[in-house]
């Protein structure tokens, strides 16, 4: 009898379970999870797109620029100068030489400012460039 109860003893000793290499893991792979991350881009302004029958998903967008109605330019947020477009386009596909450049332009803004938007983007050497719609 003595020999059971010292064997229920020890199983109560080694039934701790020791947590720290599980929380290793979780640890990486949080860390893992928040580099992979991939974050949405914002221009800056909500923009009414007009709509389109042939839309596609663009997998990789490095520069996102919205044109609002009354012609502003909107890129990273800030409201833009189109003198100043191609700079800003040079410097954000710097950053994700992958990525393309994707035009939010609203159903009421004039043409000129699309084709001034384009042609800074041909400036700066941007070959994939897309116009945003709604599907």
């Amino acid at each position: 009898m003595a020999r059971q109860a010292n064997r229920f003893s020890r199983s109560d000793e080694d039934s701790d379970i020791n947590l720290t290499p599980m929380l290793d893991v979780v640890f990486i792979m949080l860390i893992f999870f928040i580099v992979t991350a991939t974050f949405i881009k914002q221009a800056g302004i909500d923009v009414l797109r007009p709509d389109a029958d042939t839309a596609e998903q663009k997998p990789t967008v490095s520069v996102l620029v919205a044109i609002g109605p009354n012609g502003d330019i909107w890129i990273d947020k800030k409201k833009v100068d189109s003198a100043a477009v191609r700079a800003h386009i040079e410097r954000l596909h710097s950053e994700n030489p992958k990525g393309g450049l994707v035009i939010q332009s609203d159903r009421e803004a004039k043409y000129g400012q699309l084709k001034a938007v384009l042609s800074a983007a041909r400036a700066a050497g941007l070959i994939e460039v897309a116009i945003s719609t709604e599907a």
